[in-house]
């Protein structure tokens, strides 16, 4: 089994809060319709946003570290330019973290790297719902 794979199972398995960067209160985009949907299957999901205040009735967080301060941390999952996740995974390292999810379309292989030596599970360009229900489907 790849290492990827790997994360995805791990991920999917003990990481039950979720904080998701860059998540928007608009219905229509990627990061809602996602953090709903695992939001619904169970998971918490802590929206960083600086720009809003709530988002699927959990507060909204100006950064993960202050998100950090009210609730323990498992996956940073990111819906961020590839450019901007190198200070997010050093955040996500800072928290404690276990997991740094980069949802389809963003890779930053220097960024995964720390986080990877930091001791964090690391997936790149996958999108956490598609993945899930992947995964669903294989460990029921």
């Amino acid at each position: 089994m790849s290492h990827e794979q790997n994360a995805i199972d791990f991920s999917l398995t003990h990481c039950r809060t979720i904080a998701v960067v860059g998540l928007s209160p608009k219905p229509h985009r990627d990061s809602y319709r996602v953090s709903q949907y695992m939001q619904a299957q169970g998971w918490r999901i802590i929206p960083v946003n600086p720009l809003a205040t709530e988002i699927l009735g959990e507060r909204a967080y100006a950064s993960l570290t202050e998100a950090a301060q009210h609730a323990r941390i498992d996956m940073v999952n990111c819906f961020r330019n590839a450019q901007d996740i190198p200070p997010i995974a050093d955040e996500a390292i800072a928290i404690g973290a276990k997991a740094l999810w980069l949802q389809i379309g963003i890779a930053h292989a220097q960024a995964a790297a720390w986080a990877l030596d930091a001791g964090l599970w690391v997936v790149q360009d996958r999108c956490l719902m598609v993945e899930h229900a992947r995964w669903v489907q294989t460990h029921v």
